[in-house]
């Protein structure tokens, strides 16, 4: 009996871990390049503490783990570890190129993109990509060496980087709502004709749009708007149905991504970069609550949509009950301007950045 003979293709290491932000772009370019080259080989790079444990395996990809070098924000203790915590990272993750034979690094950010940077500096040619509005401190590290630098917008802080936007799914970038809005609403128990808000805020980020969004649960149903709200795995939320009306449905977490958003005629979540692209991608008009933390670059995330009329912008501080019944109750009673947000928002969407890059990627390995 003979084996089968080892793959002759590339070898391309993806380095993204942490959050969906960094993981799910890095797997759509592993997706792409595996549809432009069947033969090649992705290993994704990871730490034992990311999502990425979840997420890599169930997407049929390798993951190896490396030590997570943290990025402190302030000058703390951990500032001095730096230097040590990243040399043995180094060295770690120099074993793993050479052992699974990379012929290119592709880096999305985050705390397992610099230590593989590092690594492959001299060694292997790196590609990077940068998702937000203001680029992180892997990626600009990693891009002084890069072959090449992409961005999902302009102005991001990388000097020449290619505007690409940011690598989805091809299950977000090929949905088709509309065909798929009768399959979704039966799948989560919605309305099948009333309008449909969809609520989430990731895992960190849901606490305070839950103790905004819940409350006015009533005063949804009695507009004739149906609900569909994700409030995280940690959280609970409470609410109060009305009965014979558009039924305002929780759930800890979406699996299925692609029917909420088949689902829902307008969405109130977080502006992550990869949320905003999404959302864009898929044509949904947005009430983006962006999350206070960092440098602001939520709020930068959501500028172009905002700008183009596809999406509001609300302040965490200023969301609360009453601002979601005064602004979003109307908002979702009124189809003609969901159509029209809905148009401008799609204009801002890019659908093809993943072959973009993968295409890229490729070419790197071919000099």
């Amino acid at each position: 009996m003979t084996g089968h003979p080892a793959p002759s293709g590339p070898c391309v290491v993806v380095a993204g871990g942490g959050t969906a932000g960094h993981i799910e772009p890095a797997l759509a370019l592993a997706d792409a390049v595996m549809r432009l080259r069947p033969d090649a080989r992705v290993v994704a790079l990871g730490t034992e503490r990311g999502l990425e444990n979840k997420i890599v395996p169930a997407r049929g990809y390798p993951l190896e783990l490396i030590p997570p070098v943290p990025m402190p924000r302030k000058p703390t203790l951990d500032l001095l570890k730096l230097p040590l915590n990243v040399r043995g990272a180094v060295k770690q993750t120099r074993e793993v190129l050479e052992r699974v034979g990379a012929d290119v690094v592709v880096g999305f950010g985050g705390y397992v993109a610099l230590p593989a940077y590092l690594a492959a500096r001299g060694r292997v040619p790196i590609v990077v990509h940068e998702a937000n509005a203001k680029a992180g401190l892997a990626n600009k590290v990693g891009a002084k060496f890069a072959e090449h630098v992409a961005a999902a917008v302009p102005d991001s802080g990388l000097t020449d980087a290619q505007i690409i936007g940011i690598p989805l799914r091809q299950s977000i970038t090929t949905l088709n709502r509309a065909a798929l809005r009768a399959e979704a609403r039966r799948f989560f128990g919605l309305d099948p004709h009333a309008p449909v808000l969809l609520v989430f805020g990731g895992s960190q980020g849901a606490r305070s749009i839950n103790e905004a969004v819940a409350p006015v649960a009533a005063e949804f149903a009695r507009a004739g708007v149906g609900v569909l709200h994700a409030y995280g795995p940690k959280n609970s939320v409470a609410v109060q149905q009305v009965p014979g009306r558009p039924p305002y449905v929780t759930v800890p977490y979406l699996e299925r991504m692609d029917l909420a958003y088949a689902a829902a005629d307008a969405v109130l979540c977080r502006s992550g970069a990869m949320t905003v692209a999404e959302v864009s991608a898929v044509g949904l008009p947005a009430v983006f609550v962006p999350l206070p933390i960092g440098n602001g670059e939520q709020a930068l995330n959501a500028g172009p949509v905002v700008s183009a009329g596809g999406g509001l912008l609300v302040p965490d501080e200023e969301l609360t009950p009453q601002k979601v019944a005064s602004l979003v109750v109307p908002l979702m009673a009124d189809r003609d301007r969901l159509a029209q947000m809905s148009r401008a928002t799609l204009g801002t969407g890019r659908r093809e950045a993943d072959e973009v890059l993968a295409r890229t990627v490729l070419d790197v390995i071919k000099k």
